[in-house]
């Protein structure tokens, strides 16, 4: 069974600020109930105290569904929560009224004012700033926030009070909401930035795959559109000669049949040059790659002077595990260690962040980690006389050690 902490780190960068965002405004509704209550029954009775809570908190209770839904609309779950925003406002205005009556003509005492006030100031901050989640741009912010603190001041003047403590409880209000409102546009702005930047991540590492894939398309044009262009005027000139009879045309053919078997030879070429990788390269790219991510990629060890074999299949164990660096988990530190001992050389790759899926806590050095990746590089390594072995090391950390002689014979070209 998944325990708090495992279900925490299962999840994304990104979906981690949503859930911390949307318990932060349920944690909201908690602080106004517990604000009132501490008040009420500080200063009033326990019947008047107790009405008030419940009030307040079934206040608190609608902004927090006001604020879930809210949410999802922000990320395009439903569309917007317009009957929960009316019913929110009106149920603000109602309760804000309603205590500075109590406070301007309830009973007699100052703990029955202080009570009123604080229930104003609590339920129309709290309900301007839940409703400010849904506006559509900074200008019904600022509506919202000028409708709570005119309809307070509104509202006092009409229930008697003195037009300076008018002034005054409307200046509290307005600086109140305006507070709570500018808490919920910067929460908005975080959530969206998050989302907004992981996307741009994924873009990242997309756009990589499709360049390299428009430079083996290249390749292959620039080899073959030159000899198949060749070959057809090759073809059409031995066509024209055999039409005439002309001896000739057997030269053009032998002739095509040599520059057909030349591209041959350059496409394997083109192929394997695409398949071989450079371990000092890949060292290098992995490092820029993973910095550019906001990841502190550390690399340790020198990769040359050692075989080209070797350096190919370690260079494609570089090449794999950093993109399962960018794709799983939520890493913020990478180190990648090369050394040679007693005729091998030894890669690591360790990273933190790593997210196991549920039940599937899998030791370092476990052979069947991982997917069609890891199977891949066993093989690519094997074809050299290497090992693989991938797993997670305690908590949150990730290791990969790719082991490889140095008298490994030349690798074998593995099925893309």
């Amino acid at each position: 069974m998944r325990g708090p902490e495992s279900w925490w780190r299962s999840k994304s960068t990104p979906a981690k600020v949503e859930t911390y965002t949307r318990w932060s405004f349920h944690f909201f509704g908690l602080l106004e109930t517990a604000v009132i209550a501490m008040s009420a029954f500080g200063e009033t009775g326990p019947r008047l105290a107790g009405t008030l809570t419940l009030l307040v908190g079934a206040h608190a209770a609608l902004c927090a569904v006001t604020a879930s839904r809210s949410l999802d609309f922000l990320r395009g779950l439903r569309p917007r929560p317009v009957r929960a925003l009316w019913t929110l406002a009106a149920a603000t205005g109602v309760l804000s009224v309603g205590a500075l009556a109590l406070a301007l003509h309830g009973p007699s005492g100052d703990g029955v004012d202080t009570a009123g006030g604080a229930v104003l100031g609590t339920v129309t901050c709290f309900g301007a700033g839940t409703m400010a989640l849904a506006a559509r741009d900074r200008r019904q912010v600022v509506v919202i926030v000028a409708c709570c603190g005119a309809g307070a001041g509104t509202a006092a003047l009409v229930l008697g009070m003195p037009v300076l403590g008018a002034l005054v409880t409307a200046c509290v209000v307005l600086v109140g909401s305006g507070l709570l409102a500018m808490t919920s546009l910067f929460s908005v702005w975080l959530l969206n930035a998050v989302y907004a930047l992981d996307e741009a991540r994924e873009t990242r590492v997309r756009l990589a795959v499709a360049e390299e894939r428009l430079r083996f398309g290249r390749d292959l044009h620039d080899v073959m559109g030159r000899n198949l262009a060749v070959i057809a005027l090759k073809s059409e000139l031995a066509v024209q000669l055999a039409r005439r009879g002309r001896p000739e045309a057997v030269e053009q053919m032998i002739e095509a049949q040599r520059i057909a078997q030349e591209s041959q030879r350059e496409v394997r070429d083109v192929v394997r040059g695409y398949r071989e990788a450079d371990l000092g390269t890949e060292l290098t790219g992995a490092r820029g790659v993973l910095s550019a991510a906001g990841i502190d990629c550390r690399v340790t060890g020198e990769a040359a002077g050692l075989p080209a074999p070797v350096q190919s299949a370690l260079g494609w164990v570089v090449r794999e595990a950093t993109t399962n660096v960018l794709r799983h988990g939520e890493a913020e530190r990478c180190t990648v260690r090369v050394r040679t001992t007693k005729g091998r050389v030894v890669l690591t790759v360790e990273n933190d962040g790593a997210v196991a899926p549920p039940g599937a806590d899998t030791p370092a050095g476990a052979a069947g980690t991982g997917g069609s990746g890891l199977a891949g590089l066993r093989e690519r390594l094997a074809a050299v006389g290497g090992t693989l072995e991938a797993g997670r090391v305690g908590e949150d950390l990730f290791r990969l050690v790719a082991d490889v002689p140095l008298a490994a014979g030349p690798a074998r070209e593995a099925v893309a």
